[in-house]
């Protein structure tokens, strides 16, 4: 089968492998329909590697799959069945994965850094981390089901009330999912951050009431003035780096989520800043217990994502999507496999 293996640091290959089978009574055998780039991805192939992986390994962890063989123990399970993919696998024996926090496992593995992942024809995944859906849901709209879930268990964890203003620093596709999902719980107001006309573009699209560009305006005074001198409700960074700026733009009391995760960087803050306005800051990792709920909204009908999708690739062209992800002028890449 083909697959997109990482090659070295820093490179990636498309090369013929064996297809995979089933070892781990637990586990599943995929075809894959359909996969995902993920800015995770890009960090992969970097050089060095925002996330290190081994050589070799077929990466990739967004995808929709149907079930080809199902283990002796995921009796839940019949070829044929359609599903999607919660990617970090934890141990379920360490003390956060027994006290019910497995995005904190200690012993984490991950599809497609520490596994063989989903940019490939077929694909073993453990059972336990697929869910189903239905026949009739769209690939394009299932796609999404992995990112979405990670952005939907940082949403549930802010909890923004219905007229609260919101700012999102960064309008990749994860600042754009949470403008559509902040909007769908009933933000009054949702200000964006992001210095690319590009990505900026795609936030109008989706729900942004006012986008601001940080390099050309005052991110706080325009966040004042479009709150009434008060500041934003809640504030998101969906980047990494912009804590300073969070604490900065939004009001006394407000709440500050951190999702954009960075290892590299390091930033300056006033703690004093943080005490005085009596801020909430709130991080949040992968989406616990909520790919569930994410099928449940994705079959709802609710959330239009099929406009975010800018590529639609084989797996033999990964190099077109990975070059556009890294140039910044792609939000969803779309990976199907080779017709023979």
């Amino acid at each position: 089968m083909k697959a997109v293996i990482l090659k070295a640091v820093g490179e990636y290959a498309v090369v013929d492998k064996p297809m995979p089978v089933l070892s781990d009574p637990c586990d599943l055998l995929i075809r894959v329909e359909a996969s995902s780039i993920c800015g995770s991805d890009v960090h992969i192939c970097a050089n060095p590697p925002g996330i290190p992986a081994a050589p070799g390994t077929t990466i990739g962890h967004e995808l929709v799959g149907c079930v080809v063989e199902a283990g002796s123990a995921a009796a839940e399970f019949r070829p044929g069945d359609r599903l999607v993919l919660d990617n970090n696998v934890p141990c379920g024996m360490c003390y956060y994965c027994k006290t019910g926090r497995p995005n904190l496992c200690t012993q984490m593995r991950t599809i497609g850094v520490d596994a063989d992942g989903a940019f490939a024809e077929y694909a073993v995944i453990p059972a336990r981390m697929a869910v189903k859906i239905a026949p009739e849901l769209p690939t394009e709209t299932a796609i999404f089901a992995e990112p979405l879930n990670c952005v939907m268990g940082a949403v549930d964890k802010l909890r923004l009330l219905p007229g609260e203003t919101v700012l999102i620093q960064g309008a990749g596709p994860i600042g754009l999912y949470f403008i559509k999902l902040l909007r769908l719980n009933g933000a009054g107001k949702i200000l964006v951050s992001e210095v690319s006309p590009y990505r900026a573009d795609y936030a109008r699209r989706c729900g942004a009431d006012r986008v601001i560009d940080p390099s050309k305006e005052s991110l706080a005074a325009v966040v004042r003035e479009e709150t009434d001198g008060l500041g934003a409700d809640a504030a998101v960074d969906a980047v990494g780096i912009l804590l300073p700026d969070c604490i900065a733009a939004v009001r006394g009391g407000g709440r500050i989520l951190l999702f954009g995760n960075n290892s590299a960087a390091q930033q300056a803050i006033c703690q004093a800043d943080i005490t005085r306005k009596e801020l909430t800051i709130l991080g949040s990792y992968v989406g616990p217990h909520t790919l569930p709920m994410t099928v449940r909204l994705l079959k709802s009908g609710r959330l239009e994502l099929g406009g975010l999708i800018t590529h639609r690739l084989t797996l033999s062209d990964f190099a077109v999507g990975m070059e556009a992800m890294r140039r910044g002028e792609a939000i969803e890449v779309i990976l199907t496999p080779d017709m023979d």
